[in-house]
């Protein structure tokens, strides 16, 4: 999941923050005897296995409707209700068969066909068919207004760049229907990602008639505050193995087996997704028995859990820590400033002191799985000396005083404690005569719109969870095109990364990205600092859980001993 959309999230401080937990905690605990009664309800289909299953999450999500979503709370229920074309294999961000059992693209690039799975319907008892398929295109395609917005389209826009009424940037043509089992989509432009892209749940297939039914393209309100649609409040149907019972905003989003589903149902027929904001209480609610599982345990936790008898899941880390440089300040445009902050950081402690087991050392703005990375990309080991003297060189004998950005009261996968982050590279920088202005801010909207939006920034910590296995969706993200956050032109580096998205053969773009990826390096517009492994808590019952980098969990696959 992209930085760039933002987290309802809340700072709070002091005893504020105290007394606000203990409400939630005690809201979860007072919900303990609830949860049980929903689940004896729903029945254990006449086995020993307790078939509902209680997730915490740090929010609602943004909307129902995936096409208008890039949320992570979003996501998870989105990926329980719809499926898409493409799918992930297991335990991967590589692309899989889903509901297209295979597919064939040309040598172009342009023109990819389908061959889409058979007796599938939408949960409405629509038919999953070629023409759904184009139905769904289409309707991306043809978004109008505030649609268009990266607050709405995000990953539409992001990837597929034009619309119907902006048809020069576009990457996406036409899709023609072949029968009901063979859908055609061809591209105006090249794009390397394409199948791959198609596994987010933003391009899950949805009922054309339950859209229709219920005016799922029905937007008013602004760009920066859109209204949802009748179809996204509550009417969301698509063909995966959940259905969508209700959802009272701010509390709970229920969901249960849908019978009709294709595939295997498993043991999990009802889903409740709680609303629990605070991190603490996500943990006691757990530790409680009221929730069965959460999301980005604090890496303080970790062992306190499994002394309790709980299960704590890692992903494998399909991300990126950074500390960004905003070159519009006039320090950060002398690359010997860039390099010499770069000798002045010692990785290996951060990771140690600060971040979860699991976590790797990153040297480069992709992880290791990621096509076009570069064994022998240009480092910067740590070294005090080498650091000191290229500040010397740059003019800055004495060192200089910067301000440092970070966001406070969030836990992301890239960055779980942003605070002690901060506090740890600050002491090493401290260390080659950089003392820093502290600069904190709430995640949402005030960090993210200060760093990412406006030049009144310096050095600032911010990372990445990759959507798909697609190196653009890295690289191409931060360093693809003109960016506050970073504050500088680079033409060259601008064009090598559109060159790169364009090319269709993996063995003709891997060099292309090896070379970039050590460009980057040599240029320094940030520094890579780690992969992150985010961790997942569980109660004892849950035997296992599909776990995936790219948070691709459905929770039909979980398996449960009680």
């Amino acid at each position: 999941m992209s930085a760039t959309p933002p987290a309802n999230r809340r700072r709070r401080s002091g005893a504020r923050a105290v007394g606000a937990t203990a409400v939630l905690v005690a809201s979860a605990l007072a919900l303990s005897g609830c949860v049980q009664s929903q689940r004896t309800e729903s029945g254990n289909g006449g086995g020993s296995v307790n078939s509902t299953f209680v997730f915490a999450a740090s929010s609602d999500p943004k909307t129902l409707d995936p096409a208008f979503a890039s949320d992570g709370e979003s996501f998870r229920v989105s990926r329980q209700v719809f499926e898409g074309l493409v799918g992930t294999k297991p335990g991967t961000a590589d692309p899989a068969p889903l509901l297209a059992e295979s597919w064939k693209t040309s040598a172009d690039g342009l023109t990819n066909t389908f061959e889409l799975k058979k007796g599938v319907k939408f949960q409405d008892g629509t038919a999953f068919n070629a023409a759904a398929v184009c139905a769904n295109f289409d309707r991306w395609y043809n978004f109008k207004g505030i649609q268009q917005s990266e607050n709405l389209a995000y990953y539409y826009t992001s990837l597929f760049k034009g619309y119907k009424d902006k048809p020069q940037n576009a990457v996406y043509k036409s899709c023609t229907a072949s029968g009901d089992n063979q859908a055609t989509v061809t591209l105006a432009k090249p794009f390397a990602g394409f199948i791959a892209s198609l596994s987010l749940p933003a391009f899950g297939m949805q009922s054309p008639t339950a859209m229709q039914k219920y005016s799922a393209n029905t937007v008013a309100g602004t760009a920066d505050s859109p209204q949802l649609s009748e179809y996204a409040k509550g009417h969301p149907v698509g063909t995966g193995p959940y259905k969508l019972d209700k959802w009272d905003v701010g509390q709970q989003i229920e969901l249960s087996s849908y019978d009709g589903y294709w595939g295997d149902k498993g043991q999990v027929k009802k889903i409740i997704f709680r609303v629990i904001d605070d991190a603490n209480a996500r943990r006691q609610a757990l530790e409680s028995g009221s929730i069965d599982g959460y999301d980005l345990v604090a890496p303080a936790d970790t062992q306190s859990l499994k002394n309790k008898g709980m299960k704590v899941i890692q992903r494998d880390p399909f991300n990126i820590l950074y500390l960004g440089f905003n070159q519009a300040k006039k320090e950060l445009k002398d690359v010997r400033v860039r390099q010499a902050i770069a000798y002045a950081i010692d990785k290996d402690a951060l990771v140690k002191q600060t971040l979860p087991e699991g976590t790797k050392v990153a040297n480069q703005f992709v992880p290791e799985s990621v096509n076009g990375y570069n064994k022998d990309v240009t480092t910067y080991p740590t070294d005090k000396n080498k650091a000191k003297e290229l500040l010397k060189e740059a003019g800055y004998p004495n060192g200089f005083t910067i301000d440092f950005n970070y966001p406070t009261n969030v836990s992301r996968p890239y960055m779980p404690t942003p605070e002690q982050t901060f506090t740890n590279l600050s002491a090493q920088l401290a260390e080659v005569g950089i003392k820093v202005n502290p600069k904190p801010l709430k995640w949402s909207p005030d960090y993210l719109d200060k760093v990412q939006g406006t030049a009144d920034h310096g050095i600032h910590l911010l990372g990445w969870t990759g959507d798909y296995n697609d190196t653009d969706n890295f690289v191409g993200v931060f360093f693809g095109h003109e960016k506050p956050e970073f504050g500088f032109t680079n033409q060259s580096l601008f064009d090598e990364l559109t060159k790169a998205r364009g090319v269709s053969k993996l063995e003709q773009q891997t060099p292309l990205y090896e070379k970039i990826n050590d460009d980057i390096m040599k240029y320094v517009p940030g520094i890579p600092l780690a992969h992150p492994a985010p961790s997942l808590g569980f109660a004892s019952r849950v035997e296992s859980y599909p776990a995936s980098p790219v948070q691709d969990e459905v929770f039909n696959e979980i398996k449960l001993t009680s």
